[in-house]
């Protein structure tokens, strides 16, 4: 959850690679995932779609015991809002969502009115 990533794990952030606009997403789910690398596009194994993910300054240390590093992932399911705008969170947004223009390097970013409102509707 978001609120349970702190500054000092993500610290070691030197840039956030975003594979969609993320100015057309309200929110996007962030964990903190061990991975092989610093850097470099991860391998994703959950539903839904990888939207971005953290890479790491060479300061970045492995753990000891798996040799693996924790990285920053940004993630969407397929009943997100952005997919389905009148399902599940078409109010209120996931507990490990924020919204990803509050999102940086080393800032773990933090839920707005826009991650929080209602799913825009247009007119028929």
């Amino acid at each position: 959850m978001s609120s349970l990533i702190s500054d000092d794990e993500i610290h070691h952030e030197v840039e956030l690679v975003w594979l969609e606009d993320v100015n057309e997403l309200d929110y996007v789910r962030q964990s903190l995932d061990r991975l092989p690398t610093r850097r470099g596009k991860p391998a994703y194994h959950r539903d839904g779609r990888l939207v971005g993910y953290a890479q790491l300054g060479p300061q970045a240390k492995p753990s000891r015991s798996s040799g693996t590093f924790r990285r920053r992932v940004f993630w969407l399911l397929p009943h997100d809002r952005d997919t389905l705008p009148d399902g599940l969170y078409a109010t209120g947004a996931p507990a490990e969502a924020v919204d990803p223009t509050t999102l940086a390097a080393g800032s773990k970013g933090r839920k707005t009115e826009r991650s929080e409102r209602p799913a825009q509707t247009t007119g028929a």
